[in-house]
């Protein structure tokens, strides 16, 4: 499935995962590939994404959690997800 993270200033990330954690308004949720199609809030927090590897270009973007599974994240404030059909646009602050 294909995952777009942008904020006001940069696209933080753009590509191919295997799944994504979100902060929701009423506790984590987890998207995998053919999730029913959503648009949910986001508090603040950490969108972890879980993925082989962060191109390059993005890395600068992410901490990876551990040395174990390939979840990367990035802390936001606050946003929004529109997900369906394989394909999210997370608008974050």
């Amino acid at each position: 499935m294909n995952i777009k993270i942008l904020t006001p200033e940069f696209v933080v990330f753009e590509g191919d995962v295997k799944s994504v954690l979100l902060p929701g308004k009423n506790g984590d949720f987890h998207i995998m590939k053919d999730h029913a199609a959503i648009v949910a809030s986001l508090i603040g927090g950490k969108v972890r994404v879980f993925t082989n590897e962060i191109d390059e270009k993005y890395a600068k973007n992410f901490t990876k959690e551990n040395d174990k599974e390939s979840v990367f994240s990035f802390p936001v404030k606050s946003g929004v997800i529109e997900f369906s059909n394989n394909k999210g646009i997370i608008l974050a602050e």
